[in-house]
């Protein structure tokens, strides 16, 4: 047997030793030895080949990720929200409020800003080493919907409000191509974030080495047959490579490289390096001018979320968009990013990361996206200007990489109430312009003549608003154009013509003569509210030059109280004041408030000299924080990456006004709001106290102002064009939208009435006569004077040197007396015009009454005194360029 066995293996390895002898002969032969040495160059040029890219590409690469690979922008905070007991908030929302500034619950992980835990009947904020505030933590209780009490958790001591973390608004974007991104690191994803992109992306993404040979034949085979190059078949790896470091074509060359540097960036970098390099760098579409980059800036975009708080549909739809940003846009394109987001859940479904259940849940939730408008959430125009303003102070390098905190003052919620207020009130301004624009025009000629209604081409009208707190400067909000995406122009920067909302500071220059001792021109008298201002059309010469105001829609009132003529916007009677007041001294106090560009001309009644909105934003704290200027801020602090303070910034104040001139102006714009030209934003449903004035030029202005918010608004266009539409109908309704949505906020809606100064008074005024008015003159208003200067006689108070016999029976005829004297012994006139008015005269054709009929006329049928009330609101009519 043994015998037998070591025959056979004998005879089993004769044929292997003769098939080797066989294959040597070859090879030993010419032939052979010129196949191996062929081989043997091929592969050292191959090898060659390899290495010299291998090593020319680690080089791209070392240089490429050497350092910071991403520019760490600096990023734009809000201004922290204040809250006080009482206000309306629940712990759900705080705690909504908190994460969203980057808060954690105790427990969750390291918070570099801050965290927080549910406590028996509350919340405790505590403070981190990187928070806008000391480390001085607070608990909140809440009763009924409400804050209850804020409780000190140092001393125990109860606090009347307490400042929580200011948010994260956006980053700067880097340089021209205006891209935002929010880094991220692997341990912020949520595993299901994960799961989802290689469901769809690269299921074995964690098992090959770069390179998914099976794909990528599979792939070949798919485009060999179809005869195009249209599978990519490119792993995770792959597209970072061809992202970094590579152009998106599409050709045999570029996927060789491809595959080279995905294989070098394996050997260099581990699973989760590289897809957090992924995720910081994949594009996601377009928001507005700017790119999104990153999950992290595309979780903000699309939910107004964290990355970490995004949800398994959320994630799913992220994972979704990858393969065609744009195309799959869900805000333009909501049913087919639907689609591709269930085919990724479907995905998830089978690698196991999702039971059917599961899967069935989320594909059954509709899209939830945060609210497109751009303006609302990243506030581009104030962002622009803030980095506009840093740049004067430190250089781009610095805010692109060094990561710096700048703390602003944006209120995020006024900022969404600013441009859903822009973003409805511009429509119906379009409406009006296109309405303007509507003609019926002749069309054919002779027997085929006919008249069809055209809309004819005209500009965009644009908008403008900005609102900020007039006793500290703050912009709490600013919209700087209709749509940021369509141009960033910012039009709260740009200068126009200031029209009727100038007019103010006319009136403002001419009662500050009260306080002078003797008014700016010899022989006027001391100017009031009750002053009577002639209204009638008038030539006003300036050195050689003629001056020739039209009053709107070319409506004149005659003699009427600069009360009257402020509410109603009257131009000739606004001339004359400021001819009174000084032209020049008009032109000083609108200097000094902050409108550089005012000369002592008759023009500077009417705003013909340009200011941009946030200069008169800034102009108009002048009456809103009584008589002191302020000026607009919008950066309040700026610190580097550990929360340590760089710079700290105030805004600046400067006393233009004596506070008792600033109030009886204010008085006397609130009329313009109660029953002069804005009278329309009370019938719109804005019933604060509040003060204002509208405007109207080639442009359209509204200035309005409460106890505690400044807001501006201008409507034009930009190629200085008449917009032929009042303030009243344009800007003011922008105005009151915002507003409403203002004072139903907590932090603004304890508005209180304005309160006066010591040292002024309120009067009960005779609309015709600008005297006290009494039972005998009821059509009359309330004013406030300088105490001193109001009126002292009675609207009734008049001559009579009839006798006893007369008066009993109101026989004869009685003359009106002179005006009344005010405190310094001058007499309150009118301005620009001859006597005080007379009581309306009697009619000639009427028929007299007999003896008894005068006795018994005081019983009825007597002649009662027209009232004079405002007209409505007026619109434009074309070609009309006087102010109003």
């Amino acid at each position: 047997m043994a015998v037998i066995k070591q025959k056979s293996r004998q005879t089993t390895s004769r044929p292997r030793a003769d098939r080797w002898q066989r294959w040597r002969a070859r090879l030993t032969s010419p032939l052979g030895k010129a196949l191996v040495a062929s081989f043997i160059v091929i592969a050292t040029v191959f090898l060659g080949v390899f290495a010299y890219y291998y090593i020319q590409y680690e080089k791209v690469i070392d240089a490429r990720m050497r350092g910071r690979i991403f520019n760490n922008a600096s990023k734009i905070y809000a201004n922290p929200r204040v809250i006080r007991e009482g206000d309306p908030y629940t712990k759900g929302e705080i705690v909504s409020y908190l994460r969203r500034a980057g808060y954690a619950e105790q427990g969750e992980g390291e918070a570099k800003l801050g965290s927080y835990q549910n406590v028996r009947g509350g919340l405790e904020v505590m403070p981190g080493p990187e928070s806008f505030h000391s480390p001085e933590g607070a608990v909140l209780r809440f009763a009924d919907g409400k804050v209850e009490k804020i409780i000190a958790t140092s001393n125990q001591q109860e606090l009347a409000a307490y400042e929580l973390e200011p948010q994260l608004v956006t980053a700067l974007f880097e340089g021209e191509q205006r891209s935002k991104r929010r880094l991220i690191s692997f341990p912020d994803i949520p595993k299901h974030m994960v799961d989802s992109v290689l469901a769809i992306e690269d299921r074995r993404f964690f098992e090959h080495a770069g390179i998914n040979f099976f794909r990528l034949a599979e792939a070949a085979w798919i485009d060999f047959r179809q005869g195009q190059k249209g599978q990519g078949a490119s792993t995770l790896t792959m597209q970072i490579a061809r992202g970094f470091f590579l152009t998106p074509e599409k050709t045999i060359k570029r996927k060789l490289t491809e595959m080279l540097i995905a294989f070098e960036l394996e050997q260099r970098f581990s699973k989760q390096q590289i897809f957090e390099l992924y995720a910081n760098s994949v594009y996601m579409g377009q928001r507005g001018s700017f790119t999104i980059n990153g999950f992290g800036e595309a979780a903000q975009a699309y939910f107004g979320k964290d990355i970490k708080n995004v949800s398994v549909p959320e994630g799913a739809l992220l994972a979704a968009i990858i393969q065609r940003p744009n195309y799959l846009n869900p805000y333009k394109n909501p049913e087919r990013a639907l689609e591709r987001r269930n085919l990724v859940i479907e995905g998830m479904v089978d690698i196991g990361t999702l039971t059917q259940e599961e899967g069935d849940k989320a594909k059954a939730t509709p899209l939830k996206l945060a609210a497109p408008n751009v303006e609302a959430s990243d506030a581009p125009y104030f962002v622009d200007l803030v980095k506009e303003q840093l740049i004067q102070k430190y250089n781009e390098r610095e805010l692109n990489e060094q990561s710096y905190r700048i703390y602003t003052t944006l209120d995020p919620e006024l900022q969404k109430a600013a441009a859903e207020a822009v973003e409805s009130g511009i429509k119906g301004v379009d409406d009006q312009a296109k309405k303007l624009r509507t003609k019926r025009v002749k069309v054919g000629e002779g027997k085929s003549t006919k008249y069809e209604t055209k809309v004819l081409p005209g500009p965009t009208p644009q908008v403008a608003l900005i609102a900020m707190d007039p006793h500290t400067g703050e912009v709490l909000a600013l919209v700087g154009g209709r749509n940021y995406g369509f141009s960033q122009l910012n039009h709260a920067v740009a200068k126009r013509p200031t029209g009727s909302i100038f007019k103010p500071f006319v009136y403002a220059a001419a009662v500050n003569s009260a306080l002078t001792g003797a008014p700016p021109e010899a022989g006027q008298p001391v100017f009031t509210p009750a002053t009577l201002v002639d209204d009638s059309p008038g030539t006003f010469t300036y050195g050689e030059q003629i001056y020739e105001p039209r009053n709107y829609k070319e409506e004149y009132h005659g003699m009427v109280t600069a009360r009257y003529a402020l509410a109603m916007s009257l131009n000739n009677a606004t001339v004359r004041v400021a001819e009174m007041a000084g032209y020049d001294n008009v032109a000083a106090l609108a200097r000094d408030a902050g409108i550089k560009s005012a000369q002592g001309t008759p023009a500077v009644a009417l705003g013909s000299y340009d200011a941009t909105p946030i200069d008169m934003a800034g102009a108009y704290t002048v009456f809103a924080n009584g008589g002191v200027r302020v000026s607009p801020m919008l950066v309040a602090s700026v610190r580097n990456a550990k929360g340590d303070v760089i710079e700290d910034l105030q805004a600046e104040k400067r006393p233009v006004l004596d506070p008792r001139v600033s109030y009886v102006l204010t008085n006397m714009m609130e009329a313009v709001i109660n029953s002069g030209t804005a009278a329309g934003v009370r019938g719109m449903g804005f019933s604060a106290p509040a003060a204002g004035k509208t405007g109207t030029s080639h442009d359209a202005w509204f200035a309005g102002y409460t106890s505690n918010l400044l807001c501006i608004v201008w409507v034009g266009y930009d190629d200085y064009s008449d917009l032929r539409l009042s303030g009243a109908n344009t800007a003011a309704p922008i105005w009151a939208a915002f507003m409403k949505r203002a004072v139903a906020m907590p932090q603004y809606r304890n508005v209180r009435g304005f309160a006066a100064p010591s040292g002024v008074v309120t009067a009960q005024i005779d609309k015709l006569t600008g005297r006290l008015a009494t039972p005998s003159c009821p059509d009359d208003f309330y004013a406030a004077f300088i105490a001193g200067t109001e009126p002292r006689d009675t609207c009734d108070h008049v001559a009579d040197d009839r006798n006893l016999f007369q008066k009993m029976f109101g026989i004869g005829k009685t003359e009106p007396g002179s005006p009344p004297p005010v405190s310094n012994g001058q007499q309150q006139t009118a301005v620009g015009a001859q006597p005080a008015p007379q009581r309306p005269a009697e009619d000639p054709n009427k028929k007299k009454k007999g003896f008894f009929g005068k006795i018994f006329g005081a019983f009825g049928g007597g002649d009662k005194k027209p009232a004079a009330t405002p007209s409505p609101t007026p619109t434009p009519a074309p070609g009309t360029t006087a102010p109003r």
